[in-house]
C-alpha cells in the first residue's frame, strides 16, 4: 500500500528559511543587476518592469484568498508605462502617468458591474500606489546624471542604484544576523513574530556605517548625509517590512509566492526595497547629486 502521508516541511532551524536556496537565488539576482548596470544602465529598466509585472501578479494571487479581484492587465500595463515614463521624462511625467493608469483600471472595472466596484477599484489604486510607483522611483534614481547609454561606477544614476540597493540589503542582513543571534524581545509579536528589537539595533549599526562608507567613499558626499541616509533607511525598512507582514496576516498566506527559491514571493524580498527607494531619491538627489 503506498503511503500517501505529506513529508512534513522541512526545519530550516532559527534561519526560518532554506539558506543554501536563498543564497543560490541573491547570486542570480544581484549578478543579474550588476551586470545591467556595469554594461547598459537602461537594460536595468528591464528588470524593474518584470519586478513590477510579478509583483502585481502577485498581489491579484494573494488579494483574490479575501475575494478581492485585481485587473491585472490595465495595472501591468500602467505600472510598466510609470516606471518607463519616470526613467525618460522624469518625475512631472510620473505623476501625470500614475493618475491616466489609475483612471484607466478604474474605467476597466466599470465592465464588471457594480458588485464589488469599490472593494476592487479601492485596492486596484493601493496596488498602483504601492509598486509601480514606489518602484519608479528607482527609475529616477537611475535616471541621475543622464544618458540613457551610460554605465559603469562613473555614472551618477549606477551608483545611486548600488546604494540604495546595498544600504538596503545592509539593513535587511543586520536584522536578519542580530536577530538570529541574540534576538529576544519581539518588536511586534503580533504582526511578525521573529523581528526583535535586537535584530532592529543589527538593522541599525549596518545600516549607519553602510551609509557613511557608501556616501563618502562611492558617492563623494559628506559623511553627516550618510549617516542621515543610513538612519533614515532604516527607518523605513523596518515600516516596509512589517507593512508587508501585516498585509500578509490580513490575507492568511505566508508568502506572496515562491517564485524565488529560499526567498518567497518577490513581494517579500521588495518590501524593504519600495519602502525606502523614495526618502532615498530624495536625499540623493538634493544633499549628493
Amino acid at each position: 500500500m503506498t503511503d500517501t502521508t505529506p513529508a512534513p516541511p522541512k526545519d530550516h532551524g532559527r534561519a526560518g528559511r532554506d539558506l543554501r536556496a536563498a543564497f543560490a537565488s541573491a547570486f542570480v539576482l544581484v549578478g543579474a543587476i550588476l551586470l545591467s548596470l556595469l554594461f547598459w544602465k537602461t537594460a536595468f529598466m528591464v528588470i524593474v518592469a518584470i519586478a513590477v509585472v510579478v509583483a502585481i501578479w502577485e498581489l491579484h494571487r494573494g488579494f483574490g484568498v479575501k475575494g478581492i479581484d485585481l485587473p491585472e492587465q490595465p495595472l501591468m500595463l500602467g505600472g510598466v508605462v510609470m516606471v518607463v515614463v519616470a526613467y525618460f521624462w522624469g518625475a512631472p511625467a510620473l505623476v501625470t502617468a500614475t493618475a491616466v493608469a489609475a483612471l484607466m483600471t478604474m474605467l476597466w472595472l466599470l465592465r464588471r458591474g457594480i458588485e464589488g466596484y469599490v472593494q476592487n477599484a479601492t485596492a486596484s489604486v493601493f496596488s498602483l500606489i504601492y509598486v509601480p510607483f514606489l518602484g519608479s522611483f528607482v527609475a529616477l534614481l537611475l535616471a541621475e546624471g543622464g544618458g540613457v547609454n551610460a554605465s559603469g561606477l562613473d555614472d551618477p544614476g549606477v551608483q545611486g542604484i548600488i546604494t540604495f540597493v546595498a544600504i538596503t540589503v545592509a539593513s535587511d542582513t543586520g536584522g536578519y544576523v542580530a536577530g538570529v543571534l541574540f534576538g529576544k524581545h519581539p518588536m511586534a509579536p503580533v504582526i511578525s513574530p521573529k523581528k526583535s528589537w535586537e535584530g532592529f539595533a543589527g538593522s541599525f549599526v549596518f545600516c549607519l556605517v553602510a551609509g557613511w562608507a557608501l556616501v563618502v567613499y562611492l558617492l563623494d558626499g559628506d559623511w553627516w548625509v550618510g549617516l542621515l541616509l543610513g538612519l533614515v533607511t532604516v527607518v523605513m525598512a523596518t515600516l516596509g517590512d512589517l507593512c508587508e507582514s501585516v498585509i500578509k496576516r490580513d490575507l492568511g498566506i505566508k508568502d506572496m509566492s515562491q517564485v524565488i527559491p529560499g526567498h518567497g514571493g518577490l513581494m517579500d524580498r521588495l518590501d524593504s526595497l519600495l519602502a525606502t527607494i523614495a526618502p532615498i531619491w530624495l536625499i540623493l538627489h538634493y544633499l549628493v547629486f
